[in-house]
């Protein structure tokens, strides 16, 4: 099977953004590999839905990632792979450094050992840390508070050592809150834990869970709760396809948000889901968690003027009644 359109390699590909990445990668006419050690990931996503190759196994294990690279004639390379608990990281960092650091070293020397010099990496806001300014452009100061954040920092440092050495290109993506599913019901979000609050919240709607919590009603906010910026899973996959035309152009390593520029309150996002769900959601409130910054919210501004990209599905409804059909037919 081949494509004119050439062969990616998605590591963590059966996971929530990697998944929709994948989709939207097959719907551009790309051939697909799957790397993932299904450790969050979903095997029976892969082989229903996405039906493409996938290997499991571990970014740590060169001799794999030599021969995958020896076997398939890969052009570029999206690395979703990673692990994303922000609490998770600060009680256990070493396995953050170990993942999310170590193991992306280790592909990009297989990448360099087999002259793929492509690169479409999955950061995070979170490098920022807590926020100067808003709406959050790429040159806000990165001084992340947690594990999680400073080992996509140290990949984002990495990434500029090796494109100033070696022939690399890369396009890193600094997203905000991916949230929403396939708007088919097709894919969309599974965590164990799950850790964000649309699908928490759509989880009690569902009766999955007794209520939401709520931490903080007294930030500097129209409602005194905290506004982020959610930006839908297609939207953030579309990115990466067009990061991807980028790099096959030419264009050089760079840096881009995405972010909608505009937040939405953790109480509208409780409003629009009894609205959408028809659902009563009993919500308890909680003290603030420390770290919380009260506003965060991402322009989208750079990647809309280099790389044409437009968010599709801006809209809290068209987010929430997306993920609320994937909640209905996954639970």
């Amino acid at each position: 099977m081949s494509s004119n359109q050439g062969t990616i390699l998605v590591t963590g590909g059966a996971g929530y953004i990697g998944s929709h990445a994948v989709l939207a990668l097959k719907n551009a006419g790309y051939d697909v590999i799957i790397l993932d050690n299904l450790i969050y990931g979903h095997r029976d996503l892969v082989e229903t839905v996405l039906e493409v190759d996938l290997i499991v196994g571990d970014l740590g294990d060169r001799s794999l990632l030599d021969d995958l690279f020896q076997q398939y004639s890969i052009d570029a390379v999206m690395h979703f792979a990673a692990f994303a608990y922000v609490g998770e990281s600060i009680k256990e960092p070493q396995k953050y450094y170990r993942n999310n650091v170590a193991n992306t070293l280790t592909l990009l020397e297989a990448m360099k050992a087999a002259s793929i010099n492509k690169l479409v990496f999955s950061s995070t806001c979170a490098t920022y840390g807590v926020a100067q300014f808003s709406p959050i452009t790429e040159e806000h100061p990165q001084n992340p508070i947690n594990p999680y954040g400073a080992s996509k920092l140290m990949v984002e440092q990495i990434l500029q050592d090796f494109s100033k050495a070696y022939d690399l290109n890369y396009v890193c993506f600094r997203y905000f809150n991916a949230a929403g599913a396939h708007p088919d019901g097709l894919l969309g979000e599974d965590h164990d834990p799950e850790p964000h609050l649309i699908p928490l919240v759509l989880l009690t709607a569902l009766g999955k869970r007794k209520f939401i919590s709520i931490f903080g009603r007294d930030y500097p906010t129209p409602d005194g709760t905290c506004i982020r910026d959610y930006i839908h899973v297609l939207d953030i996959a579309q990115a990466h396809i067009l990061g991807l035309n980028y790099l096959q152009k030419g264009g050089k390593s760079d840096v881009f948000n995405l972010g909608n520029g505009n937040g939405f309150s953790i109480q509208e996002v409780i409003d629009t889901a009894i609205k959408v769900t028809q659902k009563d959601i009993d919500v308890k409130i909680s003290d603030r968690r420390p770290g919380d910054p009260p506003i965060l919210v991402g322009s989208g501004e750079k990647a809309a003027k280099v790389l044409g990209w437009k968010p599709e599905y801006s809209s809290l409804d068209n987010i929430i009644s997306h993920a609320w059909q994937w909640h209905q037919k996954r639970h």
